[in-house]
Protein backbone atom coordinates (compact mmCIF):
# COMPACT_ATOMS: atom_id res chain seq x y z
CA UNK A 1 0.00 0.00 0.00
CA UNK A 2 2.83 2.36 0.87
CA UNK A 3 4.50 1.58 -2.47
CA UNK A 4 1.27 2.44 -4.34
CA UNK A 5 0.94 5.74 -2.49
CA UNK A 6 4.55 6.69 -3.25
CA UNK A 7 4.07 5.72 -6.90
CA UNK A 8 0.93 7.84 -7.20
CA UNK A 9 2.67 10.80 -5.55
CA UNK A 10 5.61 10.53 -7.93
CA UNK A 11 3.35 10.23 -10.96
CA UNK A 12 1.31 13.13 -9.59
CA UNK A 13 4.36 15.38 -9.63
CA UNK A 14 4.87 14.47 -13.29
CA UNK A 15 1.18 15.02 -14.04
CA UNK A 16 1.40 18.52 -12.56
CA UNK A 17 4.18 19.34 -15.04
CA UNK A 18 2.08 18.00 -17.92
CA UNK A 19 -0.89 20.10 -16.79
CA UNK A 20 1.27 23.19 -16.43
CA UNK A 21 2.47 22.86 -20.04
CA UNK A 22 -1.11 22.20 -21.14
CA UNK A 23 -2.61 25.28 -19.45
CA UNK A 24 0.22 27.66 -20.36
CA UNK A 25 0.07 26.54 -24.00
CA UNK A 26 -3.70 26.95 -24.15
CA UNK A 27 -3.65 30.30 -22.33
CA UNK A 28 -1.21 31.80 -24.84
CA UNK A 29 -1.72 29.94 -28.13
CA UNK A 30 -5.49 30.41 -28.45
CA UNK A 31 -5.54 34.20 -27.88
CA UNK A 32 -2.56 34.55 -30.24
CA UNK A 33 -4.41 32.55 -32.90
CA UNK A 34 -7.51 34.74 -32.48
CA UNK A 35 -5.40 37.86 -32.99
CA UNK A 36 -3.68 36.39 -36.06
CA UNK A 37 -6.95 35.19 -37.58
CA UNK A 38 -8.54 38.63 -37.04
CA UNK A 39 -5.65 40.45 -38.71
CA UNK A 40 -4.89 37.90 -41.44
CA UNK A 41 -6.36 40.04 -44.25
CA UNK A 42 -4.50 43.24 -43.35
CA UNK A 43 -2.10 43.13 -46.31
CA UNK A 44 -0.53 40.61 -48.65
CA UNK A 45 2.94 40.72 -47.05
CA UNK A 46 1.55 39.98 -43.60
CA UNK A 47 -0.72 37.28 -45.05
CA UNK A 48 2.22 35.55 -46.74
CA UNK A 49 4.25 35.70 -43.54
CA UNK A 50 1.43 34.10 -41.52
CA UNK A 51 0.89 31.47 -44.20
CA UNK A 52 4.59 30.60 -44.06
CA UNK A 53 4.50 30.46 -40.25
CA UNK A 54 1.51 28.11 -40.12
CA UNK A 55 2.96 25.97 -42.93
CA UNK A 56 6.29 25.68 -41.09
CA UNK A 57 4.90 24.72 -37.69
CA UNK A 58 2.12 22.48 -38.98
CA UNK A 59 4.39 20.78 -41.49
CA UNK A 60 7.17 19.78 -39.10
CA UNK A 61 6.90 17.41 -36.11
CA UNK A 62 6.48 18.99 -32.69
CA UNK A 63 9.31 16.76 -31.45
CA UNK A 64 11.64 18.28 -34.05
CA UNK A 65 10.60 21.75 -32.94
CA UNK A 66 11.39 20.85 -29.33
CA UNK A 67 14.86 19.66 -30.38
CA UNK A 68 15.42 22.80 -32.44
CA UNK A 69 14.59 25.19 -29.61
CA UNK A 70 16.46 23.03 -27.10
CA UNK A 71 19.72 22.86 -29.05
CA UNK A 72 19.29 25.56 -31.71
CA UNK A 73 18.67 28.57 -29.47
CA UNK A 74 21.88 28.06 -27.42
CA UNK A 75 23.78 27.92 -30.73
CA UNK A 76 22.63 31.51 -31.30
CA UNK A 77 23.64 32.51 -27.80
CA UNK A 78 20.10 32.39 -26.40
CA UNK A 79 20.04 30.51 -23.10
CA UNK A 80 16.67 29.08 -22.08
CA UNK A 81 15.72 26.39 -19.58
CA UNK A 82 13.90 23.22 -20.57
CA UNK A 83 10.46 24.35 -19.44
CA UNK A 84 10.79 27.57 -21.43
CA UNK A 85 11.78 25.52 -24.47
CA UNK A 86 8.62 23.45 -24.02
CA UNK A 87 6.45 26.57 -23.64
CA UNK A 88 7.92 28.23 -26.75
CA UNK A 89 7.61 25.16 -28.97
CA UNK A 90 4.11 24.24 -27.82
CA UNK A 91 2.73 27.78 -28.00
CA UNK A 92 4.09 28.44 -31.49
CA UNK A 93 2.97 25.01 -32.72
CA UNK A 94 -0.56 25.16 -31.36
CA UNK A 95 -1.05 28.82 -32.27
CA UNK A 96 -0.39 27.77 -35.88
CA UNK A 97 -3.01 25.00 -35.70
CA UNK A 98 -5.61 27.17 -33.96
CA UNK A 99 -5.01 29.96 -36.46
CA UNK A 100 -5.85 27.71 -39.40
CA UNK A 101 -8.90 26.33 -37.59
CA UNK A 102 -10.24 29.82 -36.91
CA UNK A 103 -9.41 30.99 -40.43
CA UNK A 104 -11.44 28.10 -41.82
CA UNK A 105 -14.34 29.16 -39.60
CA UNK A 106 -14.08 32.77 -40.75
CA UNK A 107 -13.87 31.81 -44.43
CA UNK A 108 -16.99 29.65 -44.11
CA UNK A 109 -19.14 32.58 -42.96
CA UNK A 110 -21.20 34.67 -45.41
CA UNK A 111 -19.12 37.58 -46.70
CA UNK A 112 -22.00 40.05 -46.41
CA UNK A 113 -21.89 39.98 -42.59
CA UNK A 114 -18.65 41.94 -42.43
CA UNK A 115 -19.83 44.33 -45.13
CA UNK A 116 -23.15 44.92 -43.34
CA UNK A 117 -21.40 45.64 -40.03
CA UNK A 118 -19.09 48.15 -41.72
CA UNK A 119 -22.04 49.86 -43.42
CA UNK A 120 -23.62 50.26 -39.98
CA UNK A 121 -20.48 52.05 -38.80
CA UNK A 122 -18.75 49.25 -36.88
CA UNK A 123 -14.96 49.21 -37.01
CA UNK A 124 -13.05 46.16 -38.25
CA UNK A 125 -12.07 45.30 -34.68
CA UNK A 126 -15.64 45.49 -33.35
CA UNK A 127 -16.95 43.56 -36.35
CA UNK A 128 -14.56 40.68 -35.76
CA UNK A 129 -14.92 40.75 -31.99
CA UNK A 130 -18.72 40.79 -31.80
CA UNK A 131 -19.88 39.34 -35.14
CA UNK A 132 -17.29 37.29 -37.02
CA UNK A 133 -15.09 35.64 -34.40
CA UNK A 134 -17.86 34.32 -32.08
CA UNK A 135 -19.51 32.61 -35.06
CA UNK A 136 -16.19 31.22 -36.33
CA UNK A 137 -15.36 29.77 -32.91
CA UNK A 138 -18.84 28.28 -32.56
CA UNK A 139 -18.64 26.75 -36.04
CA UNK A 140 -15.24 25.18 -35.37
CA UNK A 141 -15.93 24.09 -31.79
CA UNK A 142 -15.68 20.32 -32.50
CA UNK A 143 -12.34 20.81 -34.26
CA UNK A 144 -11.06 23.01 -31.44
CA UNK A 145 -12.12 20.35 -28.93
CA UNK A 146 -10.15 17.69 -30.79
CA UNK A 147 -7.10 19.94 -30.92
CA UNK A 148 -7.24 20.60 -27.16
CA UNK A 149 -7.48 16.86 -26.48
CA UNK A 150 -4.48 16.33 -28.74
CA UNK A 151 -2.63 18.99 -26.74
CA UNK A 152 -2.89 17.16 -23.42
CA UNK A 153 -1.59 13.99 -25.08
CA UNK A 154 1.20 15.85 -26.87
CA UNK A 155 2.58 17.09 -23.55
CA UNK A 156 4.18 13.63 -23.24
CA UNK A 157 6.62 14.67 -26.00
CA UNK A 158 8.57 16.86 -23.55
CA UNK A 159 10.12 13.62 -22.30
CA UNK A 160 12.57 13.87 -25.21
CA UNK A 161 14.14 17.02 -23.72
CA UNK A 162 14.41 15.41 -20.27
CA UNK A 163 11.50 17.19 -18.58
CA UNK A 164 10.07 15.10 -15.74
CA UNK A 165 6.49 15.00 -16.96
CA UNK A 166 4.05 12.17 -16.34
CA UNK A 167 5.37 9.83 -19.04
CA UNK A 168 9.01 10.30 -18.08
CA UNK A 169 8.16 9.42 -14.48
CA UNK A 170 6.18 6.42 -15.70
CA UNK A 171 9.17 5.16 -17.67
CA UNK A 172 11.46 5.59 -14.67
CA UNK A 173 9.20 3.53 -12.40
CA UNK A 174 8.67 0.82 -15.03
CA UNK A 175 12.43 0.54 -15.65
CA UNK A 176 13.25 0.54 -11.95
CA UNK A 177 10.55 -1.75 -10.59
CA UNK A 178 9.69 -3.92 -13.62
CA UNK A 179 5.96 -3.23 -13.29
CA UNK A 180 3.38 -2.07 -15.83
CA UNK A 181 0.91 -0.60 -13.33
CA UNK A 182 2.17 2.99 -13.98
CA UNK A 183 1.02 2.64 -17.59
CA UNK A 184 -2.54 2.06 -16.39
CA UNK A 185 -2.36 5.02 -13.99
CA UNK A 186 -1.08 7.24 -16.82
CA UNK A 187 -3.90 6.03 -19.07
CA UNK A 188 -6.44 6.91 -16.36
CA UNK A 189 -4.96 10.41 -16.09
CA UNK A 190 -5.12 11.13 -19.84
CA UNK A 191 -8.61 9.64 -20.15
CA UNK A 192 -9.85 11.69 -17.19
CA UNK A 193 -8.44 14.96 -18.55
CA UNK A 194 -9.84 14.17 -22.01
CA UNK A 195 -13.26 13.50 -20.47
CA UNK A 196 -13.17 16.81 -18.60
CA UNK A 197 -12.20 18.66 -21.79
CA UNK A 198 -15.04 17.03 -23.72
CA UNK A 199 -17.57 17.92 -21.01
CA UNK A 200 -16.40 21.55 -20.82
CA UNK A 201 -16.56 22.05 -24.58
CA UNK A 202 -19.90 20.27 -24.75
CA UNK A 203 -21.29 22.79 -22.27
CA UNK A 204 -19.85 25.61 -24.37
CA UNK A 205 -21.48 24.18 -27.49
CA UNK A 206 -24.82 23.96 -25.69
CA UNK A 207 -24.42 27.55 -24.52
CA UNK A 208 -23.82 28.71 -28.07
CA UNK A 209 -26.82 26.70 -29.28
CA UNK A 210 -28.94 28.37 -26.59
CA UNK A 211 -27.75 31.79 -27.78
CA UNK A 212 -28.70 30.86 -31.35
CA UNK A 213 -32.14 29.80 -30.30
CA UNK A 214 -32.80 33.09 -28.51
CA UNK A 215 -31.86 35.27 -31.46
Amino acid sequence: MEYLIETIKYLGSGASVSLRIFFVTLAFSFPISILIAMTYRLNIVYRRFISFYTWLFRGTPLMLQLFFFMFGLPAFGIAVDRMMVAYIAFILNYAAYFTEILRAGIESLPKDQEESAQVMGASRYLTYRHVIMPQAIRKEMPTITNEVITLIKDTSLVTVIAISDLMRNVKEIVSRDFTISPFFLAAVFYLLISYIIIRIFKKLENKFDFMDNTV
